[in-house]
């Protein structure tokens, strides 16, 4: 099983990133995706999500207006689009799967264990 997160970087402020989180070794529609981000020295926090059983979403209220997730099946990646990046954006950025059949996107997914885990992609904002 892995989950591979790509596309992180430096962006200046108000820039936009496109992260993926490409999964493999398990069945995609059976998993909600989450995307965690952290800085070092601060508890880690839920983003967003999806629900591949149905494709719905959620985005955490804190990056709503500017944070999108998709997903592509014939690829197995799940997307976060990342728009008007501000400075505290700044973050090593996770994603992660959570075997949940019948799952609809939704802020609980992201207070779950979460089963897999990628390595984790750095997103510098600077100002």
């Amino acid at each position: 099983v892995q989950l591979v997160e790509s596309g992180g970087g430096l962006v200046q402020v108000g820039g936009s990133l496109r992260l993926s989180c490409t999964v493999s070794g398990f069945t995609f529609d059976d998993y909600a995706i989450a995307w965690f981000r952290q800085v070092p020295g601060k508890e880690r926090e839920g983003v967003g999500c999806i629900s591949k059983n149905d494709d719905s979403t959620y985005v955490d209220d804190s990056v709503e207006a500017r944070f999108t997730i998709s997903s592509d099946n014939a690829k197995n990646t799940v997307y976060l689009h990342m728009n008007s990046l501000k400075p505290e954006d700044t973050a090593v950025y996770f994603c992660a799967a959570h075997q949940d059949w019948g799952a609809v996107a939704g802020p609980e997914i992201l207070t779950y264990e979460m089963d897999y885990w990628g390595v984790g992609t750095q997103v510098t904002v600077s100002s």
